[in-house]
């Protein structure tokens, strides 16, 4: 018999305004992601600009709302003036980050026009770690400045007259990562961000700016890098970045469902440490997080490949995900969302082909992973408000977090439409729950309008380009109980659904 879990909804207690830029992606010049990923000027679906037609519809069935570029680490060693101007004058580099050859076909006005072209907002990084102030001033009058003057009018002469109005910038990427090109102790990165992000705001007030903080929590120097930084860019930045990646480490899947508990856990722990600095400064500013990298990335399978091979592949960290790793995304989204208060950008990723939720051949098809449903389920179908959800069930044990509730689950609503949309994971790997929805806050006329779940018997199900439709959201099972929906949840799955309050 399934264990039994009860949440309770009610329209005046709510956690805050949905934030549509949760639902980010991250493009990096990374060996398949830009080429034969999103642009592949051979490819019988590519359009006039060399970008593939059939990656940009599953993109925007995807829904993603702002997209990071061009790094990540690659942003560390990249000069934007390689990939600007005519293509065929553009150098060809190495790119030390990855140990690949870049020939720089795309680049800036190629990148931010195509997120014109499909509607999605850009976030754009500069190099903190090879370059520094002038470089980012350049860049930025190249991308937002008006004509008149010899920056701005390059842009024009190649081919865009209007400013693009970028208005999301991060200074640097991962600065404290050994890995890093340039990396940087605290104190000079929180320097050098501050310096940059003071000119930039001299050009513009209104840009949002990200320093760069912890690249993953398990830094040795994490809550102590985003102090130092900080105390020394608090008054240039308005985000601070944390990044973060999940795997079943050891065999340990269990842990791995409950990975949502460790992105709570950092998250808690950057604005703890964001408001001692406001504190500080006696200040009431308060620095929101973009949690702009983050998904499933089987890093203990990356690390173990012969460092050689790594050089020479061309498909490098091109993980296949189960429907595990779906629902592990499905709860990671959930957790966001529950953050809505103080995360106001996250950006999964990467989009295509690296560790990404679509996946191409060269020449060949495109295709959906199992993690673009939970994505794309959540960004069509999330509405305005997120709801503060009062969870009751059981708990299961994990070696990594302790106890945690077997039940992850966020609630959002849309007052005008009356709609109220469950997101919701059983992260257990064996027990069923039937979850009962207590929402007579919201009058007792509830219907169901759709179902909607990922699970399947083989928890580690595959798609591939040969099955592009083994897995894919399918009917759930819901009744309804004197007004009340009670929801079938099998073991290792997510769910959407979608119920009408009037």
């Amino acid at each position: 018999m399934a264990a039994a879990a009860t949440i309770r909804l009610d329209p005046e207690f709510t956690i805050g305004p949905l934030r549509r830029r949760l639902f980010g992606s991250f493009v990096e010049h990374l060996r398949r992601c830009v080429y034969t990923g999103i642009y592949e000027p051979d490819h019988p679906t590519a359009d006039e600009h060399g970008f593939r037609r059939d990656v940009a519809e599953l993109i925007t069935e995807l829904g993603p709302t702002i997209i990071r570029y061009p790094g990540g680490n690659f942003v560390s060693g990249y000069d934007w003036r390689d990939g600007v101007g005519p293509v065929d004058d553009r150098p060809t580099r190495l790119d030390f980050a990855w140990n690949a050859v870049e020939p720089n076909a795309v680049g800036t006005d190629e990148f931010l026009q195509w997120c014109g072209r499909l509607h999605l907002e850009p976030m754009l990084a500069v190099n903190l770690g090879t370059a520094g102030v002038r470089e980012a001033m350049e860049l930025l009058q190249y991308v937002n400045g008006r004509p008149g003057t010899t920056i701005a009018d390059e842009r024009v002469r190649n081919g865009h007259r209007e400013p693009y109005g970028v208005r999301f910038w991060c200074l640097g990427n991962e600065m404290d990562g050994p890995w890093q090109i340039g990396s940087k102790t605290p104190q000079e990165y929180g320097r050098l961000a501050a310096e940059t992000g003071r000119v930039m705001k001299m050009f513009d007030r209104s840009l949002q700016l990200v320093a760069c903080g912890s690249s993953s929590r398990g830094m040795p120097t994490f809550g102590t890098w985003e102090r130092e930084v900080l105390e020394r860019c608090f008054d240039q930045v308005d985000l601070i970045s944390a990044h973060a990646y999940y795997e079943p480490v050891d065999g340990d899947h269990q842990s791995f469902l409950a990975s949502a508990e460790d992105l709570r856990r950092f998250i808690a722990s950057v604005v703890a440490t964001a408001d001692h600095v406001a504190a500080v400064h006696k200040s009431d500013k308060q620095i929101m997080i973009s949690f702009d990298e983050w998904n499933v990335w089987f890093r203990q399978r990356f690390a173990a490949h012969d460092v050689e091979r790594v050089k020479a592949a061309r498909d490098l960290i091109e993980d296949s995900y189960d429907v595990q790793d779906a629902v592990v995304v499905g709860s990671l989204l959930i957790e966001l969302l529950r953050s809505t208060d103080r995360v106001a950008v996250a950006c999964q990723a990467q989009l295509v082909n690296v560790i990404a939720p679509i996946m191409t051949r060269p020449g060949g098809g495109a295709w959906r992973q199992t993690i673009f449903h939970p994505f794309a389920l959540t960004a069509r179908h999330a509405k305005p408000m997120v709801l503060d959800v009062a969870a009751k069930g059981p708990m299961i044990t994990t070696d990594r977090y302790g106890a945690v509730d077997q039940l992850h689950s966020v609630a959002t609503y849309d007052e005008q439409t009356g709609e109220l949309v469950i997101f919701a994971a059983n992260r257990s790997r064996a027990d069923p729950l039937e979850l009962t929805i207590d929402a007579l806050g919201f009058g007792s006329q509830l219907t169901v309008t759709e179902h909607l779940v990922i699970n399947d018997a083989d928890p580690h199900a595959h798609n591939t380009e040969e099955t592009p439709a083994r897995i894919v959201p399918l009917p759930g099972t819901t009744r309804l109980d004197n007004g009340r929906p009670t929801a079938v949840l099998p073991p290792v799955s997510w769910h959407c659904l979608r119920l009408a309050t009037r």
